[in-house]
């Protein structure tokens, strides 16, 4: 059995950023259609191909004596493997199309790729964050995020399963790591991506909310800083 605890940590105070940017948005207006195309359309390009990171993480050699985790990454990445299909679905059921890809996940999947064979771990504290950031403190600003008009059970099921209500991958990354013997080194990795990953993704979030976010600027179309 490892403690974890100081990779949880990361999570709650990730979950707390999350809450406070969610809360400034949505305190003073409504989610957008603009907004919710922004954010599905996000998480399309950062869900597809999500099971290549799994699979690699697994086959890693210090997993060899983490069978456990190594089984459980094996099914996550079955479940988590058309994730991205849902996000075009909720669009399409809006008559949306899926926008280019934000810069910021340009730069997530350059740096995770560029690591997940060497490093396994720091991909696997990143996923901590994913798999739990809409808990916490942020649950109840993603609640109030679904009473926007124009939402229906048909366009938010990937929002919705994300919640992990029904599929509690949060709790269940947990315990598969808590359930193996991870060492120092490992430990470090983890809490390194789950930074590097609350960093990258409320980025992503800013771009969603905020169209003059700076990250914009790297976007195809935009013509001047």
């Amino acid at each position: 059995m490892s403690d974890i605890s100081e990779i949880k940590n990361v999570v709650i105070e990730s979950q707390n950023r999350l809450a406070q940017m969610l809360g400034d948005y949505l305190s003073k207006q409504s989610l957008t259609v603009d907004a919710y195309q922004r954010y599905l359309s996000m998480q399309y390009h950062l869900t597809k191909g999500v099971q290549r990171y799994f699979m690699n993480i697994a086959a890693h050699e210090d997993l060899a004596k983490m069978k456990s985790l190594r089984a459980w990454l094996v099914n996550f990445s079955d479940e988590e493997e058309h994730h991205y299909l849902i996000a075009e679905s909720d669009l399409n059921k809006l008559n949306l199309p899926i926008l280019p890809m934000p810069f910021d996940v340009t730069l997530w999947h350059a740096h995770f790729k560029s690591i997940v064979t060497e490093k396994p771990f720091v991909r696997l504290g990143a996923a901590c964050v994913l798999e739990n950031l809409a808990g916490g403190n942020a649950n109840k600003w993603t609640h109030e995020a679904l009473k926007a008009d124009f939402l229906t059970k048909e366009n938010t099921k990937f929002i919705v399963i994300h919640q992990h209500e029904v599929l509690p991958h949060g709790d269940q990354i947990f315990s598969a790591l808590e359930q193996v013997s991870l060492t120092q080194e490992h430990i470090q990795d983890l809490v390194l991506g789950a930074k590097q990953a609350t960093v990258m993704f409320l980025r992503m979030i800013e771009w969603v909310f905020n169209p003059e976010c700076l990250s914009v600027l790297a976007n195809n179309g935009k013509q001047q800083l």
